[in-house]
């Protein structure tokens, strides 16, 4: 029975939260519980907050909690557990096949510095699981080190230290931790897989979608001494705050909908648009579904269907829950014209069309002139892209791989968006 911990605003310390119960037979997850501890809910100064905002609210305290709508585990420890690459770091060490463990090991195997402000420990007296984290001068051991993992080659013991905090990052791609500046960064590395320069067309797109006026975190290229690049992306799940560093907590998509992966392709912007209408932070909400109506439209331009309810998420602020700064974002080349994206666009569900997202206005509490205004903007700046790659260091060959995957405003719909433009 785990203990869950939460960094609360403006601490660097964690508090002990609640105890965790989780049933399970052989590796397979079955169902979990929780409680609150007794002392938790009334801490002040500063107050306590909810570990799961759907599921565990701190108004129903006082006994053991289930995850909303039948789910096997809760959505905001869902998220603070390791998927995927963070999986094949803690199989690695351990030396077991993949998604050879039950869900507890993988839980406690992954340290402290975990996305969002929760932690998950043995016991309520168990201390914080990791060091300080690898620095910039450490890159080339951390992208030696996911190399191998990701050949299937155990990693060293001399190497094995620089993944500190790495098994709790989410995604399929290589990528670590680290501290610079002053700030934590995410470290995300190039894949022997890769067809194309992913970080550094991946940080192109995500400057691309700032300079098109969305929430973008601060990134940076790294070049290493034998030519490969680092993409480096500041963690807005982290905080400068007396002491050190804080946490800010965070959730997905997913947990805000209370759903699984599974549900996830049957989910659309629309649902999302209405977690910001009920939990968004008073003042901010017609804002916010501005933002996410351009992500939208910018996914299409670009083509990025891997825009899935875990890949949007919600940080929490002292007024409510606000879309967190858009992060995950490459473009996916493709021959065919007829594209989708994974979440539901508009009437014409998941067809990624500018017209179908701009029939879909009425979900994000816009005017179709606005809608029209929004969409304009975003392939005045989009069509410029190749430009912009190549200003940003993107090499001609990277530029020509994800060429088709920009999409000509023309081709998708554009005609009907300027029947309604100012």
């Amino acid at each position: 029975m785990p203990f869950v911990f939460v960094h609360l605003p403006g601490q660097v310390d964690a508090v002990p939260a609640g105890r965790l119960t989780l049933f399970e037979e052989g590796i397979e997850l079955r169902a979990s519980r929780f409680a609150y501890g007794r002392r938790y809910p009334q801490r002040r100064d500063p107050a306590a907050i909810e570990v799961d905002p759907v599921s565990l609210p701190l108004d129903e305290a006082g006994g053991e909690q289930l995850p909303v709508n039948g789910l096997a585990m809760f959505g905001a420890l869902r998220d603070a557990t390791p998927d995927d690459w963070g999986r094949r770091v803690i199989e690695n060490r351990l030396g077991v096949p993949a998604n050879g463990l039950p869900e507890s090991r993988y839980m406690l195997l992954a340290g402290s510095n975990r996305a969002g402000a929760l932690d998950v420990r043995a016991e309520q007296d168990s201390p914080a699981g990791d060091g300080a984290l690898p620095r910039l001068i450490d890159l080339h051991y951390l992208v030696d080190a996911a190399g191998r993992v990701e050949e299937g080659l155990p990693v060293p013991e001399r190497l094995q230290l620089y993944f500190t905090g790495a098994p709790t990052l989410g995604g399929a791609r290589p990528k670590a931790p680290i501290v610079d500046g002053g700030a934590e960064w995410i470290a995300k590395f190039p894949s022997v897989r890769d067809a194309f320069n992913v970080p550094a067309v991946e940080r192109a797109t995500l400057e691309l979608a700032r300079r098109a006026g969305l929430s973008v975190p601060r990134t940076r290229l790294q070049d290493l001494a034998d030519g490969r690049q680092i993409m480096l992306i500041e963690r807005f799940d982290r905080v400068p705050v007396a002491g050190g560093m804080g946490r800010r907590h965070m959730v997905s998509a997913l947990t805000m909908l209370g759903l699984t992966e599974h549900d996830s392709p049957d989910a659309s912007y629309a649902r999302i648009v209405r977690v910001i209408e009920d939990r968004g932070t008073q003042g901010r909400v017609a804002l916010q579904r501005e933002e996410l109506y351009g992500r939208m439209v910018f996914n299409v331009l670009v083509t990025n269907d891997d825009d899935h309810l875990r890949n949007h998420a919600f940080v929490r602020e002292a007024g409510g829950w606000d879309l967190s700064p858009l992060y995950d974002v490459v473009p996916k080349p493709q021959v065919g014209t007829q594209r989708n994206l994974h979440l539901g666009v508009g009437p014409r569900g998941r067809r990624a069309t500018l017209d179908n997202a701009l029939d879909g206005h009425g979900d994000f509490g816009l005017t179709r002139a606005r809608a029209a205004q929004i969409i304009a903007r975003i392939v005045g700046v989009v069509r410029a892209w190749r430009e912009e790659f190549e200003a940003l260091g993107v090499a001609a060959r990277d530029c020509d791989a994800v060429a088709t995957a920009f999409r000509r405003a023309g081709d998708i719909g554009m005609r009907e968006v300027e029947r309604h433009l100012p």
